[in-house]
């Protein structure tokens, strides 16, 4: 694996990825190596490898790959307890350096290389702050097309608004918007809940493909069918919730 060294004084972080890992150790290999392929493509970039309380030799295997980059682009954070998804997304966000922010996955379903497209695409725009920018995935079974698009009509007839393909990734936008959110959940939510904020907000919804790739290693939260309803209930409560809160603000 090839690892270019920069000079950290001279750089400034435009661009903070954040990928959180939960138990990934099988698959940290071919992530970093991902990550390091990304930070060669663009110097202001940075990635912040979150250990969300991997009880797996995920840490170990981390300290090991990350030892000889420069830390300043490519570190990792570890969180003791895993408390949620999006309580690993938010101690990474908390952690970055750049004015445009984003996470992705770490099971290589999701390749880190695509935050690149989402760089671009609101590098483009009139005003970035202002831009939400998100993956759209290809090339995925019938059976994970069906949910999506059954989730995306009920989030229509609950929360009233269009949203495709809601977690995606990755999903982009700026630390402007980041600071205005008010208590993110700490759950797999933290997807709908961001997508939603942007397109309740009327930002620019920026949207491009992304090739769906199966996971390399171990299984993930949401791979069963039946992991696939409950994650599926316990979205449409937390959108119950947060009609519920729209309407009270």
């Amino acid at each position: 694996m090839d690892k270019k060294i920069i000079n950290p004084s001279v750089i400034k972080i435009n661009y903070s990825l954040v990928i959180p890992c939960y138990n990934e150790s099988g698959n940290l290999v071919s992530l970093v190596d991902r990550c390091n392929y990304l930070l060669n493509e663009k110097e202001d970039i940075e990635v912040v490898i979150v250990d969300n309380g991997s009880t797996d030799d995920t840490s170990v295997v981390l300290k090991d790959l990350l030892k000889n980059f420069q830390k300043e682009r490519l570190r990792s954070v570890r969180v003791e307890n895993n408390k949620g998804y999006g309580n690993g997304i938010l101690v990474g966000l908390d952690e970055c350096k750049g004015s445009i922010l984003g996470w992705t996955h770490a099971d290589l379903q999701a390749d880190p290389v695509d935050f690149l497209k989402a760089i671009s695409l609101i590098s483009q725009s009139k005003d970035s702050n202002r831009v939400f920018s998100k993956g759209t995935r290809y090339g995925r079974p019938f059976i994970d097309v069906f949910f999506t698009w059954g989730m995306s009509l009920v989030e229509w007839l609950i929360l009233g608004v269009r949203l495709w393909d809601i977690n995606a990734q990755p999903t982009v936008f700026s630390r402007e918007f980041l600071i205005s959110l008010h208590q993110p959940p700490l759950d797999f939510s933290i997807d709908l809940y961001f997508y939603h904020e942007a397109v309740r907000r009327e930002y620019s919804i920026s949207r491009f493909p992304v090739n769906s790739e199966l996971r390399l290693k171990g299984e993930g939260h949401n791979e069963k069918i039946t992991s696939k309803i409950k994650y599926s209930w316990k979205t449409i409560i937390f959108s119950l919730g947060l009609r519920k809160y729209i309407k009270a603000n």
